[in-house]
């Protein structure tokens, strides 16, 4: 047997699932996008989608409960200017997709001389960045129970003080195809799974939670005996640190933030501002500033879709553009933002693979993937000595920013309060308040240990969610103001 391209396979993977059970082919995809190009209109799409998904959870050393479900359906979009009409139906069929484009259609009022023509069909270009294994089946029933039983028992084996243990598992198999009438078919078989980890510890009445996870787009044989203690150790650490945790003080002071999940608070702060739709609106601090320094030199932030098997990597966007590495910020110049199809046309610039949107039944929108900052050349130990008194924040919990003024407030769930380099004691209820841009230029210091997060991350915006990667090497920044209870 002949294997094929990995593109084309998964082209026909998603025509075998959302068109020939249907008795759709890609003659009815053209003849839904003719109704729309009928009319004046500057884009148009069609998005097939056909998801399984299942989760399994425990508590109170049970596994109280299993959910599985399967959705379908196709959303049909046209775009005018900056307008968009959208329509989106679960039942896929020729009836179907002709009335959802004789809708969105009416977003222009002009109708065309002619019957318009979609352009001749090409194969949009293509990642290989994860294998289209569906997970669900990669462990049957009883083994997914047994090492959700697993975490339990781990948890409880670390320590007497473990009052409670909580743990998740989740699948998903996701086949997307994007139909667009400048020709071009795309489509993508993405996998994801994620295990989470909670923990609650007690001592003397004072009860604390750890957390822990990951997971990404591939099979659940990655979570092996290995990967299991791991999260539980780490979730087990944190409950247990937090125990000893005293009320955080509150200030101005030195922050140094540590490697991996803390870039939380770049995507927040930072990555959501450099979204073109609020850059084309001007709404975001950033607007109107690329070629301008917004952080201090060594700052260099990327937005990469390409990681292999990272929870926020695509091998197409949801509009059907290859996802790309874009540099947002080098040295601490701002050299662009992330982009999707609509707002990149209409600020003259190419899209950078960034328009994502969390089902069929959404429009797209520019969306980060993975987004990080690159590492720097200090040690890590030599960052947290250099701190006179100040906050080491290791772990994050939620936050809020506020795009157009850039300014945030997060918590952080696992942070140490340092005075002459030395490492006193954990705290509690510290929250970072800052300004993005402004934040960025207080970057003092910057570690050689970038990493990456463990694969945990969903963000949110205008009421869609997406997963998403985030990272950072160990930062120092001066003069953040730190909310406390002391």
């Amino acid at each position: 047997m002949i294997a094929r391209e990995p593109t084309i396979e998964r082209l026909a993977l998603a025509q075998r699932l959302l068109l020939t059970p249907f008795g759709l082919d890609e003659t009815h995809l053209a003849r839904a996008l003719n109704e729309i190009k009928a009319h004046r209109v500057d884009e148009a799409d069609l998005y097939f989608q056909y998801t399984r998904s299942e989760g399994w959870s425990l508590e109170e050393g049970i596994v109280k409960t299993g959910s599985f479900s399967i959705d379908q359906g196709v959303g049909v979009r046209a775009v005018s200017g900056e307008k968009t009409a959208f329509a989106y139906s679960d039942d896929i069929s020729e009836a179907s997709l002709l009335d959802a484009a004789r809708t969105v259609r009416t977003i222009s009022n002009a109708a065309r001389a002619g019957r318009a023509k979609v352009a001749t069909k090409k194969i949009a270009k293509s990642r290989s960045l994860y294998n289209g294994v569906d997970p669900i089946s990669t462990l049957d029933s009883a083994t997914k129970v047994a090492l959700l039983g697993k975490v339990e028992t781990l948890a409880r084996a670390k320590d007497p003080r473990v009052a409670q243990v909580m743990a998740g598992l989740a699948s998903e198999y996701d086949v997307v195809m994007v139909a667009r009438a400048d020709g071009t078919l795309a489509a993508d078989v993405r996998p994801l799974v994620r295990l989470s980890v909670t923990v609650i510890a007690e001592q003397k009445g004072r009860r604390e939670v750890g957390s822990a996870g990951g997971g990404g787009r591939f099979g659940l044989a990655y979570f092996d005996d290995a990967q299991i203690e791991k999260y539980v150790d780490e979730a087990v650490h944190a409950a247990l640190t937090n125990l000893e945790a005293r009320p955080a003080p509150a200030g101005e002071m030195t922050v140094v933030l540590g490697p991996g999940w803390p870039g939380i608070l770049l995507h927040e702060a930072i990555g959501h501002g450099l979204e073109g739709d609020f850059n084309r609106k001007g709404s975001s601090a950033f607007s109107g500033r690329v070629g301008q320094r917004v952080a201090a030199k060594g700052v260099t932030v990327l937005d990469d879709g390409t990681l292999a098997d990272r929870r926020g990597s695509l091998n197409v966007d949801d509009e059907g553009n290859t996802s790309q590495r874009t540099v947002l910020i080098e040295d601490g110049i701002l050299k662009g933002y992330i982009q999707d199809a609509m707002n990149a046309r209409l600020m003259g610039v190419a899209p950078t693979g960034n328009g994502r949107r969390e089902s069929y039944a959404h429009i797209p929108m520019p969306r980060m993937t993975n987004t990080y900052m690159l590492g720097g050349d200090k040690d890590p130990k030599e960052i947290v000595a250099s701190i006179k008194k100040g906050l080491y924040a290791t772990n994050f919990g939620g936050g809020q920013v506020d795009i157009t003024s850039g300014k945030f407030v997060f918590s952080a769930s696992e942070a140490y309060w340092v005075e002459n380099g030395k490492i006193l004691y954990p705290v509690k209820g510290a929250t970072i308040v800052g300004s993005g841009p402004e934040c960025l230029k207080r970057v003092s210091m910057i570690g050689n240990d970038m990493k990456l997060d463990s694969g945990v991350g969903t963000c949110g915006k205008e009421g869609q969610s997406v997963p998403v990667g985030v990272g950072q090497p160990t930062l120092r920044i001066d003069g953040l103001t730190v909310g406390g209870t002391a």
